[in-house]
C-alpha cells in the first residue's frame, strides 16, 4: 500500500511540474505597451480597485497673472 501511495504522489508531483513548466503556452518576453494609445488605460490595480488613485504627482500649472 505504501508503494502505491508513493507512486501516486510522485505521478501527481510530476504532473504539476509539467503543467507549471509549460507556462500556458506563452512564448517570448512580457512586453508592456509603449504606444500613445496605452497612456490613458487603467492599470491592473486601478481595474481591481476603482477608487484607487495614482500616487504620481500631477503637474501643476502656475496661476494665471494679470498683465
Amino acid at each position: 500500500m505504501c508503494k502505491v501511495l508513493r507512486i501516486l504522489v510522485l505521478a501527481q508531483t510530476l504532473g504539476v511540474c509539467a503543467v507549471a513548466l509549460t507556462a500556458c503556452g506563452q512564448k517570448g518576453p512580457l512586453v508592456h505597451p509603449q504606444d500613445p494609445l496605452s497612456v490613458d488605460r487603467a492599470t491592473l490595480l486601478q481595474t481591481l480597485i476603482p477608487r484607487f488613485q495614482s500616487e504620481a504627482p500631477q503637474p501643476q500649472t502656475p496661476p494665471a497673472t494679470k498683465p
